[in-house]
């Protein structure tokens, strides 16, 4: 179902704090607070003793006390007090799990913590470059599979039908996708030359006319995508073309974080390479942004649910090649992990 030796978003920075909360990640619940000094602490979500979740209980300093008999734990997650006086079993411990704060987000690792490598979260250009401005919006949750997700930010066709307003044009009905695949995932792509700009686009670009237009779709492994959109006065762009001055390039990264087999929960933000102060702007991104993914949410639920309760075989397109080949080789990989986790425990 999920693969588990990777780095998933648990939550903004800024969702996290003295406060013990509960947050599920594959299914499972994890407790998470910040110490004294600040430091992301994450826990396995159950007291040993009776599986009270511990984000019920109490911060004692940097230590959780359980609410039902006060078994105390440390940041590692080992016992460190136990009521009656006597020896705290060996198996009073819970499963800490390794976290670490990037790009405003907190990421953790839900599989071996042996082979955690903060190295291996995705690498983001630009998020620090005060050439570029920046908008984001809270998570969302969504009523759905995290790889109906994937499958949506592989699939560049959509926004046709699902985004009238503010993605779509002529163009992206029929302009051929072209298909890549890479050592980390897939990108779906293609440029679409002499277009009138998209209306979402068509109020932040710095040029007038025609352009020539690039989808990029990728999607990483395991549910992480980055969307580049480009536009170039038209005669300027295509993949040898000079690119004008002017030209406007926005990177949408998306993190899918699944929470069961039917809910995801969903983190993005922004990057454009033109007017980087303009809160105004920013402001308006992530308001426009914000009403095209409740589209897609609105449409992921309904297809949740005819997937789910269907009564005869779905069908594959010409244009589900890009999201065809990420599920197979994740399937692939989840196979594998899960058989060296197999031989590990043999």
């Amino acid at each position: 179902m999920f693969l588990k030796n990777a780095w998933y978003v648990a939550a903004w920075s800024k969702e996290i704090t003295r406060e013990l909360r509960q947050i599920v990640v594959l299914g499972e619940k994890i407790c998470v607070f910040r110490t004294e000094a600040g430091e992301v602490i994450a826990l396995e979500d159950a007291c040993p003793h009776r599986k009270l979740p511990l984000s019920k209980g109490r911060i004692k300093g940097d230590t959780v006390e359980c609410g039902y008999h006060g078994l105390t734990f440390d940041c590692a997650g080992q016992c460190v007090w136990a009521p009656g006086g006597g020896r705290i079993p060996s198996a009073a411990k819970v499963r800490p799990y390794p976290v670490h704060e990037k790009y405003g987000l907190v990421w953790i690792w839900m599989g071996n913590a042996a082979i955690a490598d903060t190295s291996d979260i995705i690498d983001i250009p630009n998020f620090d470059s005060p050439d570029w401005g920046m908008n984001s919006g809270d998570a969302m949750e969504l009523k759905c599979n995290y790889l109906l997700m994937c499958d949506n930010l592989l699939d560049p066709t959509h926004v046709a039908w699902v985004h009238e307003t503010s993605f779509a044009q002529a163009a992206t009905k029929d302009t051929p996708l072209r298909v890549t695949r890479t050592d980390d995932g897939v990108i779906v792509h293609r440029w679409m030359m002499n277009v009138e700009p998209a209306p979402f686009y068509k109020k932040i670009i710095e040029f007038d006319g025609a352009c020539d237009r690039l989808q990029h779709y990728e999607v990483r492994y395991p549910s992480h995508a980055l969307i580049r959109a480009v536009f170039t006065p038209a005669g300027t762009g295509g993949p040898e073309g000079s690119l004008h001055d002017r030209t406007f390039v926005m990177d949408s990264y998306n993190f899918m974080t699944p929470v069961s087999e039917s809910e995801t929960r969903y983190y993005w933000f922004q990057l454009r390479n033109v007017r980087p102060q303009d809160e105004e702007l920013s402001k308006m991104m992530a308001h426009d942004v914000r009403k095209a993914f409740e589209e897609d949410r609105a449409v992921l639920t309904e297809v949740q649910r005819g997937m789910t309760q269907k009564t005869s075989p779905h069908i594959d397109l010409s244009i589900d090649a890009g999201p065809l080949r990420f599920r197979r080789q994740l399937e692939a990989m989840i196979a594998e992990e899960a058989l060296v986790d197999e031989k590990m425990r043999g």
